[in-house]
């Protein structure tokens, strides 16, 4: 296994994990058990996804899409009408 990436935070990992495995990519978390720790550990680097090393190549590509993705145009509030606005 390769780990491949640090995402920010948990959410961000979690969202990752979700997209991978979308496409096939079977991805770990390293160091999800460690967040309980923040302000005792360093803040930086806790996390990581990690990738068999075969998928390694293909998952950096996907993230590296996702990171380089803007938002669409058209994907504003008004084109989602049983959203809530708050």
């Amino acid at each position: 296994m390769q780990r491949i990436y640090e995402p920010e935070n948990l959410m961000e990992a979690e969202l990752l994990l979700g997209m991978l495995a979308s496409e096939g990519v079977k991805a770990c978390l390293q160091g999800r058990d460690l967040i309980g720790g923040t302000g005792e550990l360093p803040a930086m680097g806790l996390l990581g996804l990690a990738v068999d090393n075969e998928q390694a190549r293909y998952a950096r590509e996907l993230i590296d899409a996702y990171n380089g993705a803007s938002p669409m145009a058209d994907d504003e509030l008004d084109s989602f009408p049983d959203v809530l606005d708050c």
